[in-house]
């Protein structure tokens, strides 16, 4: 399970390699493509904090559980239920990884993850930053992919959501070496006030230990 876990956070950070799977080509964008897409990122842009449920699901097989906090531009929090020993808290700068049986913590730049994306003061699937790669709309879902236009290797992002009314349900993560991560919010709960100290209060002591 760390080994996905830890697939999760640093898919978009790792190269592609030997292993990678080929990089996905832009689609067309066309005027309704536009235009699901600008509403798509004032949705976005209209998120100030997110509390959740959440089932991750690997393609590996293992699965997990428990609870997702988000209040942008720069707090994130991912708490794995029992047995799984894993926190993941982001703070506007970096993304750290944190074991908690093992007392060991790994920092990653936060703009080499995932998290980056849902962190990001404005939203833009077309400033150039972002390749969409993929466009689905249909059984009153949005389904919204994207890679890195400067590592389009690194992996692909997409976003689902509900139409009618917008509301962000999940994504799914395709790292460099072809694994697939499914990352559902189950009972989402939108602009809510979330406490700083949620996301920073036990990052000291978790640090190799200190």
């Amino acid at each position: 399970m760390r080994n996905t876990l830890a697939a999760f956070i640093l898919s978009f950070a790792l190269l592609g390699g030997s292993h990678a799977p080929a990089a996905a080509n832009a689609i067309k964008i066309t005027p309704d493509i536009t235009d699901v897409l600008g509403q798509a990122e004032r949705y976005l842009d209209n998120i100030k904090t997110l509390q959740a449920d959440f089932l991750q699901i690997s393609s590996t097989g293992e699965t997990a559980t428990g609870k997702f906090l988000l209040s942008r531009p720069n707090n994130l929090r991912i708490d794995y239920a029992p047995p799984t020993p894993i926190v993941i808290i982001a703070n506007g700068e970096f993304l750290s990884y944190i074991d908690t049986e093992l007392k060991q913590v790994n920092h990653i730049a936060l703009e080499d993850t995932p998290a980056a994306f849902l962190l990001r003061d404005k939203f833009s699937f077309t400033d150039g930053k972002l390749t969409v790669t993929g466009f689905e709309r249909a059984a009153n879902a949005i389904r919204i992919s994207l890679v890195k236009t400067r590592d389009p290797l690194a992996g692909q992002l997409t976003l689902v959501f509900t139409d009618k009314p917008m509301v962000l349900r999940k994504w799914v993560i395709t790292d460099a070496q072809g694994t697939v991560i499914d990352f559902s919010l189950i009972n989402p709960k939108f602009d809510f006030p979330v406490p700083d100290t949620d996301f920073l209060k036990n990052l000291p002591n978790f640090d190799l230990g200190k």
